[in-house]
């Protein structure tokens, strides 16, 4: 376990893409894992590496936590740096679109219109965090030890809580949230709709104060 470094980037990106659905590949979901590389990981590896934590075996990434202390300056990086530099790329045609995106772009702003996104309390929990392990290594404690290893860096850095947002699909991880005495702040009911894959899940977010 130790912090993430610059060279850890397209290790983390690739567990992340491979990991995104579920535990399946991302291209469950569209067709370019660069573009969703892009998007919801390239801020914390590029823009705030240093709340980032990477768990290795004979020197190679097996697990990862990004995270994030302040929502505000996520904004204003996704702004100014990532944004811009993903429209760039969508002009220049760097990033491969089809159907899968197009439906994975329209069910992402459906769930924010019809209010499926649970409520964060960021007041209270400002930091967040996004954990993945490959899916080898899934049951030997890494994902407790990440969590652990960053609880203790934002408890020193007196920050006064931490949020996350899963669904009640991942189950192991909600136990996980659960025995690290996390708590449920909001969930949200949802029916998701993937390919021909369509079930109905509880989106969940996840506090845990730390006293700070």
């Amino acid at each position: 376990m130790r912090p993430y470094r610059s060279s850890d980037r397209a290790a983390v990106h690739g567990i992340g893409a491979d990991t995104a659905f579920f535990g399946e590949p991302v291209e469950a979901l569209l067709e370019d894992r660069r573009l969703f590389c892009d998007l919801f990981f390239s801020y914390y590896t590029d823009l705030e590496p240093e709340h980032a934590w990477v768990a290795c075996s004979d020197g190679e990434v097996k697990g990862f936590l990004l995270g994030c202390v302040n929502g505000k300056r996520q904004l204003r990086g996704l702004a100014a740096v990532v944004i811009p530099r993903v429209l760039v790329r969508l002009l220049s045609g760097h990033y491969h679109l089809g159907r899968l995106t197009w439906s994975y772009a329209k069910a992402l702003s459906g769930a924010f219109f019809r209010g499926e996104i649970p409520h964060s309390f960021r007041r209270w929990y400002p930091a967040h965090l996004h954990l993945n392990v490959a899916a080898p290594w899934l049951g030997l404690g890494l994902g407790s030890r990440l969590l652990e290893a960053y609880l203790n860096q934002l408890q020193a850095e007196g920050i006064p809580g931490v949020h996350l947002h899963t669904t009640s699909r991942n189950e192991a991880a909600c136990r996980l949230y659960a025995r690290l005495r996390f708590r449920l702040l909001d969930a949200r009911r949802a029916r998701l709709r993937v390919q021909r894959f369509t079930a109905m899940v509880e989106n969940r977010c996840y506090g845990l104060s730390l006293g700070g």
